[in-house]
């Protein structure tokens, strides 16, 4: 290399340098948006719109939640996938939607883990395995030797096919080598009252939506799929004491377009976190039975890779696919 090419390559460098910092200190440059790859109403959509509201406040510019649904939440991601690296286009969705999409789908107009950042996971929560009182089984251990005593027999609801509500069932026969019959509602909602009339017999349920109905007797609670006892229900068993590694939940993750400066997400990172420290985060949060993981940005990508190939698998054992 002669000394010309030598300097200009050093130059390149040298200004590589000076543009990170300067990045993260003059960011953001315009107004952010915030994309919801959900209908309005739901608990993604409530945390995001909070969130929003808190990061309006920290970066002294406008943070609009934009509600883009379709497609499993796909539509919306795409938005973001596609985006200039600005961080301007923010976005907040369930994980497990965001990984089960990435194997589910022939093809996505994105790739999940190189066109979209993790930034963090400001809300986490585990699903409940609820049946009804006329089943007749209080416990994960009954409920698997009635699905192997009477196989396809046993119904289960879920939110659609290739949620999560669904997969998790599919894991479960997976994990404990039984068949059951799929019975998919179009959303959360239905699916519950489904169950609660004993036209499904079992669901995996985010635990916000079935608190009230399990509360009230209207549904049993067999086990929640967190690490360990929730503090709401005390005597209710994991389910992974019953099928060892059984451990999934309704976790809403924060991201931002793939390629997007380092110092820039560091910034949402950090801003994101002092947001969900708030007392009215806390309370919204809690309000709707989740907390926030305390993942730096590298624990929170490897956490969404390794839960693309958990639920890849999942996927792929059921041989599902969408075109």
């Amino acid at each position: 290399m002669n000394a010309r090419l030598a300097r200009r390559a050093a130059g390149v460098v040298l200004a590589l340098l000076w543009a990170a910092p300067l990045a993260a200190q003059d960011y953001p440059r315009g107004p952010l948006r915030m994309v919801i790859p959900w209908p309005p109403g739901g608990v993604t959509d409530t945390v995001a719109r909070a969130m929003s509201a808190a990061l309006s406040e920290s970066f002294g510019r406008p943070v609009t939640p934009e509600n883009r649904p379709g497609a499993a939440g796909t539509v919306g991601v795409a938005v973001v996938a596609k985006a200039a690296p600005d961080g301007l286009s923010l976005m907040m969705t369930d994980v497990p939607s965001l990984a089960i999409s990435a194997t589910l789908y022939r093809t996505l107009p994105y790739d999940t883990l190189r066109d979209l950042e993790p930034v963090a996971l400001p809300a986490r929560s585990p699903l409940v395995l609820v049946t009804h009182p006329k089943f007749g089984v209080t416990t994960v251990a009954q409920l698997i030797e009635r699905v192997r005593a009477q196989p396809g027999k046993v119904s289960f609801a879920s939110s659609g096919p290739g949620s999560i509500t669904h997969l998790a069932a599919e894991r479960f026969m997976q994990d404990t080598g039984s068949r059951m019959l799929h019975v998919p509602y179009k959303g959360g909602g239905p699916a519950t009252v489904a169950v609660v009339g004993a036209e499904s017999d079992i669901y995996f349920s985010c635990i916000s939506a079935a608190v009230p109905h399990v509360k009230a007797g209207r549904l049993v609670n067999l086990g929640i799929t967190s690490g360990k006892r929730s503090a709401l229900f005390p005597e209710t068993p994991v389910v992974n004491e019953t099928i060892p590694g059984f451990d999934m939940g309704c976790n809403t993750g924060f991201f931002t377009t793939g390629g997007t400066p380092a110092p820039i997400v560091d910034r949402i990172h950090a801003e994101v976190m002092k947001a969900v420290a708030q007392p009215r985060i806390r309370e919204l949060l809690a309000a709707n039975l989740a907390d926030p993981a305390p993942y730096t940005r590298a624990e929170f990508r490897a956490h969404v890779a390794e839960e693309v190939r958990s639920w890849g698998a999942i996927v792929r054992a059921a041989n599902l696919k969408v075109e």
